[in-house]
């Protein structure tokens, strides 16, 4: 049944491909990107109804069942994959961040995937097991600029919520002079959204920091803060 679960994707997505939607979505990406060409609210749909035939499963074979869909590299079915394994949050267990980890680095290749792993399931995984946290400081320092993003967007839910401010400082800090223009703008989006409820602190660490913080990060830190503010940011 697992595997004609993933036939049955697998087929309904090549059926409801789109070569218009296939070239608009590449456009949004500076990566080669593999995809069907369906419609996200489609694929979203279609990852939820799908996932009633499998709920009763338990969190290890549902996981195996996403890593089977991650490893088309479809953009489509990593969607999907994300989707069933944060439906399984509530039997979340200490270890998953090392599933999680081995996703990133082994199979995402974009910022979409990349982002949809983390805000939601890496994110609300954090929350259930703050003391993980710290892994995202070892994820900043590696060699994978996925993992490096990872490390930032991971927090972008909680930190909007005005938590693991600390943590938030220490992924600025070691990303702060990252030379790619997507982790420069995963960590600059994290400092955006812990604005929200840490203004004074957030806009405290961009002015100690502006004259090395590359500006694409600078711009996405403070798109929040007053425009009074913004201007002192900018000030060279």
């Amino acid at each position: 049944m697992k595997s004609e679960i993933i036939k049955d994707i697998r087929d309904t997505l090549s059926k409801n491909s789109d070569n218009a939607i296939k070239e608009s979505s590449k456009r949004y990406f500076k990566e080669e990107v593999k995809v069907y060409g369906t419609k996200t609210a489609f694929v979203v749909k279609m990852g939820k109804e799908k996932y009633k035939e499998i709920k009763h499963l338990s969190k290890k074979e549902v996981f195996a069942l996403c890593e089977e869909l991650y490893q088309s590299g479809y953009m489509e079915e990593a969607f999907i994959a994300c989707s069933w394994a944060n439906f399984k949050i509530d039997e979340f267990e200490i270890g998953d961040i090392d599933v999680f980890e081995r996703w990133i680095d082994k199979y995402i290749d974009n910022w979409a995937e990349c982002d949809t792993l983390c805000n939601h399931t890496i994110g609300d995984y954090l929350v259930k097991f703050p003391a993980s946290v710290s892994v995202l400081e070892r994820w900043a320092k590696s060699n994978n600029m996925w993992l490096r993003r990872a490390a930032s967007v991971s927090l972008i839910l909680p930190a909007r919520k005005g938590e693991f401010l600390d943590e938030v400082f220490k992924i600025a800090d070691i990303l702060l002079l990252d030379s790619e223009d997507l982790v420069q703008k995963g960590y600059g989006w994290m400092l955006k959204e812990a604005s929200r409820k840490h203004q004074d602190e957030v806009f405290g660490y961009v002015v100690k920091n502006k004259k090395v913080m590359p500006r694409t990060a600078l711009r996405y830190a403070i798109e929040k803060i007053p425009k009074e503010l913004r201007e002192l940011a900018m000030k060279k």
